[in-house]
């Protein structure tokens, strides 16, 4: 049994549609990196595989992973909508405290290109499936929500785009980054009002992976000080609050007291970023402003790249891309290279603590699927 938990490697493919790639070779850029990072055992120490995947085949890991000579071990795959990868490394961490393994790779991986054509299609059997509503309606409605009480201006909503897009020209693995606008973004293509293109994440394909193990004394392993799941409550006439706000405050605020912080003691937030609304409702859940001050949080650029706290400094799901499965862990390697001084043009100044948040849904009824905050860093 280990008392703390470590992250010693972390790797990633690259974020883009790739139809002609098959996932075995997504996944081999990913955990051949992490595998290379963690140090000399290779794949030899790994005696668990944990892998969030939300459309994989059945048998996608274990078709990918044998060819790195990852047998003969327990492989876990786990689906739980956009924080599939987090949940796969939630269960990891927890498999370790217990001492159920002593060192374990987890992976995300998702190719939604082949999958997909536009949004993601709506489940028939829930009522908003059954009505199309596909989840930019969902977002949409929060943000008409958040207009319509004086929360947000449309102004704020185009600020995160151009911010996470901004962002992301530091991160050569993304699918997408420029410096656009407000007016750009605004008069992007409509997707769902008052959601244009330029406000939504990209369909995508990619994997990541990161090695989990005891602390080692190595310098270059990211402490895990805190990792919470939970699935939603039920999401009817008795909340005020916008789909996921109550999830997330509640999982964060666990975090936070397992890791020994509040929010203002973090030195970047990777968060789940879908829409634009998204983040501004997720910055408020996580505590970085009040709840209907998201907006202005992003107008005052505390959340930017040289500000106090930066949201998203990869570009986010907006940005670096959003393939399900792959999503959470990507945000886990993004915490991982910023805590270590590795990222570059995106680089965080003296980066201790990391929060990463990814949220899952589309249950009807229900407050979202589910929801990871983790907390790394010393």
């Amino acid at each position: 049994m280990s008392e703390t938990v470590c992250i010693h490697g972390a790797g990633s493919s690259r974020f883009a549609k790739q139809p002609e790639r098959s996932l075995a070779e997504l996944v081999w850029d990913a955990v051949i990196e992490a595998l290379d990072d963690a140090g000399p055992d290779g794949a030899d120490g790994i005696d668990a595989v944990y892998v969030g995947t939300c459309f994989g085949a059945p048998g996608t890991a274990q078709r990918a992973l044998h060819t790195l000579g990852i047998v003969g071990v327990p492989i876990v795959t786990i689906e739980n909508a956009c924080a599939s990868g987090t949940t796969a490394f939630h269960e990891a961490r927890a498999a370790i405290l217990d001492g159920r393994a002593r060192r374990a790779l987890v992976l995300g991986v998702e190719q939604m290109s082949t999958a997909f054509a536009g949004a993601i299609h709506p489940e028939l059997g829930d009522a908003e499936g059954a009505s199309g509503m596909a989840l930019p309606s969902l977002y949409a409605m929060s943000a008409s929500r958040y207009l319509a009480n004086g929360w947000v201006t449309e102004r704020q909503l185009a600020q995160v785009s151009v911010k996470n897009h901004r962002h992301a020209e530091g991160n050569p693995r993304a699918q997408y980054s420029g410096r656009y606008t407000v007016e750009e973004v605004l008069a992007s293509r409509p997707i769902a009002d008052p959601l244009t293109l330029l406000q939504c994440c990209p369909t995508s394909d990619a994997a990541a992976a990161v090695v989990l193990g005891p602390a080692r004394g190595a310098a270059r392993d990211v402490p895990v000080r805190a990792s919470r799941l939970a699935s939603g409550g039920l999401w009817d006439h008795r909340t005020d609050h916008v789909w996921g706000f109550a999830l997330v405050r509640d999982v964060a605020a666990a975090a936070y007291e397992e890791a020994g912080i509040g929010p203002q003691d973090a030195d970047l937030f990777e968060v789940h970023d879908a829409f634009t609304i998204g983040e501004i409702v997720t910055t408020e859940a996580l505590g970085l402003a009040a709840e209907g001050e998201g907006g202005a949080l992003v107008d005052s650029g505390r959340t930017t790249l040289g500000g106090r706290q930066p949201v998203n400094p990869s570009g986010g799901l907006l940005s670096r891309g959003h393939p399900l499965g792959a999503t959470g862990v990507a945000q886990l390697c993004e915490a991982v290279w910023q805590l270590r001084g590795d990222a570059g043009a995106r680089q965080v100044d003296g980066a201790r603590i990391a929060v990463v948040e990814t949220m899952g849904g589309g249950v009807s009824g229900i407050d979202g699927n589910g929801a990871v905050v983790a907390v790394l860093g010393g």
